[in-house]
Parts: C-alpha cells; sequence; structure tokens
C-alpha cells in the first residue's frame, strides 16, 4: 500500500513538469499496454504474492527462522539500502550479458524517460531482480523490519525518478550533494543509451565506480542543462503478445 500510494504521489509530482507532460501525452497506445501491464505485475501482482506465497513457503520450510534475527535500524537500512544494491548490480549486469539480455530486452525499447516506463518488461522477467526473492526472504527472518523496509520503499522510489525527466539542474546544490554517489536519471539516462555498456547500479555509483562500468557524459547538452539526451531504443520485430510473454522469436532484435 505505501508503495502505491508512493507512485501516485510521485506521479502527481511529475505531471508539474512540462515535459513529462509532453512524454506522457505522446506515448504510444502499445508503450501504454507495455507500462501498464509492467506495473500492474510489478506494484501489485508480485507483493501480492510474496505476501501469499513466498513468505507462506518460508514459513512451511524453515519455520524456526521466522523473526529470528534482530538488527539495529541503521544497519537494517544499510542492508536494503547497499547489500542488496550490491546484489541487485550483478543481476542487472548479468541481464545484460549474451545469455540473458533477450530477456531484458523489452525494457530497453523506451524511447522517453518518464517514470511510467521503469516496469516496461517481459511480464516474468521480474523474477530475474534479487528483490523478488530477498527482500521477502529478509523481510520474514528480521524480527523488526521498519528500517530494511524503509530502505526498499526509497529504493523503489529512486527507480521511478531515474526512470524520470526529472533532472537536477547541476548548478543546484542538491546536485552537488548527489552526484558523487547516487544515480541520477542522467546517469540511468546514460544506461537506455548504451544498453550494453554501464551505469547498472540501482542506487549507489559506487559499484560500477569499483567494476569499470561507470558511464558518464561530458557532452553540452548533459552537463550545462537540467535535461538529459532521450534513450537510444532498441527495435524488436516483435508482437505485443511476445514482449510481455515471450520475446525469443526468431529475429527479434532490428540490426
Amino acid at each position: 500500500m505505501a508503495s502505491l500510494i508512493s507512485f501516485w504521489l510521485f506521479f502527481a509530482f511529475s505531471l508539474l513538469q512540462p515535459q513529462q507532460r509532453q512524454f506522457l501525452a505522446s506515448k504510444p497506445r502499445q508503450d501504454w499496454l507495455l507500462d501498464s501491464a509492467g506495473l500492474i505485475v510489478q506494484g501489485a501482482i508480485i507483493p501480492l504474492l510474496q505476501l501469499l506465497l513466498v513468505i507462506n513457503f518460508y514459513s512451511l520450510i524453515i519455520p524456526q527462522w521466522q523473526h529470528s534475527f534482530n538488527l539495529f535500524f541503521g544497519g537494517q537500512f544499510l542492508l536494503g539500502f547497499v547489500a542488496i544494491d550490491y546484489v541487485y548490480y550483478w543481476a542487472h549486469r548479468a541481464l545484460h550479458g549474451k545469455l540473458l539480455f533477450t530477456i531484458h530486452q523489452v525494457h530497453h525499447t523506451v524511447s522517453q524517460m518518464d517514470m511510467v516506463s521503469c516496469a516496461r518488461n517481459t511480464l516474468w522477467s521480474s523474477l530475474f531482480l534479487p528483490y523478488v526473492w530477498l527482500n521477502s526472504f529478509i523481510i520474514y527472518l528480521l524480527q523488526d523490519a521498519r528500517g530494511y523496509i524503509l530502505a526498499i520503499s526509497c529504493t523503489y522510489l529512486l527507480d521511478l525518478w531515474r526512470h524520470s525527466s526529472l533532472n537536477i539542474n547541476k548548478d543546484f546544490l542538491l546536485h552537488h550533494c548527489l552526484n558523487s554517489w547516487l544515480i541520477l536519471p542522467q546517469d540511468h539516462n546514460l544506461h537506455h543509451q548504451q544498453a550494453v555498456g554501464g551505469n547498472f547500479s540501482a542506487n549507489l555509483k559506487i559499484w560500477d565506480k569499483l567494476h569499470g562500468t561507470y558511464l558518464k557524459d561530458t557532452s553540452p547538452e548533459v552537463v550545462n542543462q537540467s535535461n538529459s539526451l532521450q534513450p537510444v531504443p532498441i527495435k524488436l520485430n516483435l508482437t505485443l503478445w511476445q514482449q510481455l510473454v515471450w520475446p525469443f522469436a526468431k529475429n527479434g532484435q532490428e540490426s
């Protein structure tokens, strides 16, 4: 429920920006269908399955572990915001490898950075991300999970933000405070311009910098303005149904 409320508050705030309103108004019908289906799956169906199935599954196989681990509030937050982010970095990087990119390629058909497109995916591809399994498992283990839930809520909001064009002007103090360590919309836009390149982290730039996958754009359009360049979408020869369910069609990606 908190995630849904956060989404709609952030969505309403994004509409204050003319560019976001223009992007949403010009979005093709098929893109709306892809993005809406992804939002329903990632924002409602998967959390429901986590509550009804995954946690109940843990209670069947490891009942003695439920609420068995005590961790202070700050430690929970660091676990959710930092450690899980590192796991996500490697999972996301793996999805850009030759073996798994077909599963992830639909996400890179995004042609404009608006927050609704954050969930554009083949519907079951979210199962390859660590959030689905780790978050429910860690919440199952913790005696008090409020710090961890705060961390994953922050990650969720950052995911919406970095898929939007709500960029921070480089001359603002907030940009100077965040740019050295946090993945900003400009950084994730670069990821969408180079689908096999870098900027795989969700929250922190340190993982990309540590492993040599950090992308930094020094072009005047990005450095001197609050608006970033638009992503470079992959063109797929796939029907809407194939993009949603089965992206393995032969010759699915155009050259």
